[in-house]
């Protein structure tokens, strides 16, 4: 989905490469963390089950590992998270379709608690969107989370993220509880070159 992208893009701190199946373990060690996957969508409780979710084609191409950059030569980087980027179809009346069609992506992201609090997640998103609007040409970009997870919607609007929606008690969390939700979006207009 992301060909004619120059991987891996490198940030001054932290590189973003295309998800391998090597790289699940890494990521089933920060996204099994009670205080990661509480926001995820899914949560699996074992690494069978999430190795079979995210070795499902179109799911790992849409993932990519966010690395740190070693602090000495010959080193090799440091996984500290990971982000996806999901290429969509925008919403399109039935005549003009065709020109909707891979126009826009949407964003996650996952960081390891260990590697919060020094914006490496700003970095590596802010990365992702350059990608978006740079080599892939889209027109826009959005996110999505729950209200009460304040560290990404702070993120979002660091950005640049426009809020478009605050929904009340739209998203049942697997606690049992209806969660608000927000969502975010970003038009290449917006975006200033060279952020």
């Amino acid at each position: 989905m992301t060909e004619g992208v120059p991987w891996p893009v490198r940030t001054p701190r932290l590189q973003l490469r295309p998800c391998t199946p090597d790289d699940l373990d890494a990521m089933w060690g920060w996204r099994r963390l009670p205080e990661v996957n509480r926001w995820l969508g899914l949560a699996p409780d074992t690494i069978e089950a999430f190795r079979e979710r995210h070795l499902e084609p179109a799911r790992l191409a849409s993932l990519y590992l966010i690395e740190r950059l070693p602090e000495h030569e010959g080193d090799a980087p440091t996984p500290i998270g990971d982000l996806m980027i999901r290429i969509e179809d925008a919403w399109a009346q039935l005549e003009v379709a065709e020109r909707a069609k891979g126009v826009e992506a949407e964003l996650g992201w996952v960081l390891d608690p260990a590697s919060t609090g020094r914006g490496y997640a700003t970095e590596a998103v802010q990365a992702a969107i350059e990608v978006c609007f740079g080599p892939l040409g889209l027109r826009r970009v959005h996110a999505g989370c729950f209200a009460d997870n304040e560290p990404s919607w702070r993120l979002m609007e660091r950005l640049g993220m426009r809020r478009e929606e605050h929904s009340r008690k739209t998203a049942l969390h697997r606690s049992g509880e209806w969660l608000d939700g927000m969502n975010y979006g970003l038009l290449a207009e917006e975006w200033p070159v060279g952020s």
